[in-house]
């Protein structure tokens, strides 16, 4: 098993890319700390570190939408995780299924999947 203290963090932080684990649609990117990757590998749910409020987060704790863990996967390097998930509801805040619902053109990909105002 691979200890989350030999991966490679960059001003504490590593980069989480999450995957829905039968789709593999690419849901979201973002950051977790030793204490986020932690929870996550002893609560089978996902948690993050929120640069923008310098605080963990339970990945759903205010929307409802969250995303429980299949599999973990580390790249070559050990400095990103892959996290094959199962997404309930919305991963993206916007509403859409994926963060990654527009392409370069700026036109709508994805499909929204609830509204942020019933949500928060």
């Amino acid at each position: 098993m691979i200890n989350i203290d030999d991966l490679k963090y960059e001003n504490r932080l590593i980069q989480a890319i999450a995957q829905d684990h039968i789709t593999k649609e690419v849901l979201m990117c973002a950051f977790m700390n030793k204490e986020a990757l932690r929870k996550t590998l002893e609560t089978g749910i996902v948690h993050y570190w929120s640069r923008s409020r310098g605080k963990l987060w339970k990945k759903g704790e205010s929307s409802g939408h969250m995303q429980q863990v299949k599999e973990i996967f580390i790249d070559c390097d050990m400095d990103a995780v892959l996290i094959m998930v199962e997404q309930e509801g919305g991963a993206c805040h916007t509403g859409y299924r994926s963060c990654f619902y527009r392409n370069m053109e700026g036109e709508v990909t994805g499909r929204k999947v609830f509204d942020p105002e019933d949500v928060y």
